[in-house]
């Protein structure tokens, strides 16, 4: 094996392999040609002096020892595109891109046009998904997040807590609880929104069960969809309290203990506050959540 490390080019393909799950997946996303990717890791593989792509009928696979240069390939192609984003030392400009969950996304949706409105040259990104963006490894530059993360690389501030209450629609109310009063005892009875299996570790979702919820009719990664869910009807969900009023058609249920609030953290890369574009967005974001917590 040569001791020079593998050119970011070989890298680059074998990730898109990875990814792809094939040759011709990684040329198209790649826009090249499925022999120029065939080349690429033949000769990576022999600078390795080892097989890196177990090929077959359906498809390609990585071989299980080369999987740290696909780690070291995303890892290069994450520092990449932060450096893509960064833009000059004193400018309001370059690309800031920020992870939320989606039940943040039309707040922050909000700063971004008064931002962009302010500042022509400041593009911005919003990654709205379950599966929060790795800001030590500068997926994104700044994320909103409700625990926080032991990590030397970030700089996490607590901007509040949110206050959390059950909901209902106006008909379900009628028809299963109209005294507007869930006890635990009734609360083993009733139909629930909630969200995804996967994510039930969460504290929120472990009171709702603890509390008697037992028989969720509908269950979602997307805190549109439980609002949506809850306005139509299929049952009771926890939501923040204030954005709960706010939506139409649903009414807040009394219950025997107060539901416990959720800290709302801004996580930012040390590296990337330095920046203008970061700082400026950071501000905007923080005052924002803020209010809305108030």
């Amino acid at each position: 094996m040569q001791n020079d490390p593998p050119p970011w080019d070989d890298l680059r393909i074998l990730l898109a392999v990875h990814r792809g799950k094939s040759f011709f997946a990684a040329g198209k996303d790649l826009g090249v040609a499925t022999s120029t990717v065939a080349r690429r890791v033949e000769s990576l593989e022999h600078a390795m002096g080892r097989t890196l792509v177990q090929r077959g009928n359906a498809g390609a696979t990585i071989d299980p020892d080369a999987l740290p240069l696909v780690a070291l390939a995303e890892q290069m192609a994450l520092g990449l595109a932060a450096l893509q984003r960064d833009g000059g030392p004193e400018q309001i400009d370059g690309t800031v891109r920020v992870s939320v969950s989606d039940g943040f996304v039309r707040g922050v949706t909000r700063v971004m046009a008064r931002l962009q409105a302010r500042h022509p040259a400041l593009l911005l990104e919003l990654v709205a998904e379950s599966r929060l963006a790795d800001i030590a490894r500068r997926e994104a530059d700044i994320g909103l997040r409700i625990a926080r993360r032991a990590s030397p690389t970030l700089i996490e501030k607590a901007l509040g807590q949110l206050s959390l209450a059950l909901f209902a629609s106006r008909s379900y109310v009628e028809r299963r609880i109209p005294s507007r009063r869930l006890s635990r005892e009734h609360a083993k009875h009733q139909d629930w929104v909630g969200l995804d299996r996967s994510l039930e570790g969460m504290p929120a979702e472990r009171w709702v069960r603890a509390y008697g919820a037992k028989r969720f009719v509908f269950r979602s990664t997307s805190a549109f969809a439980i609002e949506e869910g809850v306005q139509a009807g299929m049952g009771i969900a926890l939501l923040g309290k204030g954005h709960g009023d706010s939506l139409e058609g649903l009414v807040r249920l009394e219950t025997e203990e107060t539901p416990p609030p959720v800290p709302i953290y801004l996580a930012v890369h040390r590296d990337a506050r330095k920046t203008p574009r970061v700082r400026v967005v950071m501000r905007e974001l923080e005052a924002e959540i803020r209010r809305a917590l108030a």
